[in-house]
């Protein structure tokens, strides 16, 4: 009995999440922060993101990672919601995945 191939739909899940950030919470958050806000806050998630890689190394650890992130946010003075701040771990994840991530 053959598995099913589940790649074509975790792409496209992949891909609508992006599309979903890129429409609806890049424009968000620039509407409520200043450009440097934004630069300081996607680079502290990016520093977050790669730590939380480092410390919590093996499978199924995701939820882990994603309250380190949380957390580590919150002590650096940015206060977003839950949702906010699940899509910006997201966005940084995918540049992570992707090979194009980058702390400037």
């Amino acid at each position: 009995m053959d598995g099913i191939d589940l790649t074509p739909i975790v792409n496209a899940v992949i891909t609508l999440i992006t599309l979903i950030i890129t429409a609806f919470l890049i424009p968000w958050i620039k509407s409520k922060t200043t450009e440097s806000q934004r630069c300081s806050m996607l680079t502290w998630t990016r520093i977050a993101v790669a730590a939380a890689e480092q410390i919590f190394s093996g499978e199924g650890r995701g939820e882990e990672k994603k309250q380190y992130v949380e957390n580590f946010l919150k002590e650096h003075g940015f206060k977003l919601d839950t949702d906010s701040v699940s899509s910006l771990i997201e966005a940084v994840v995918q540049e992570l995945n992707s090979g194009t991530l980058t702390i400037k």
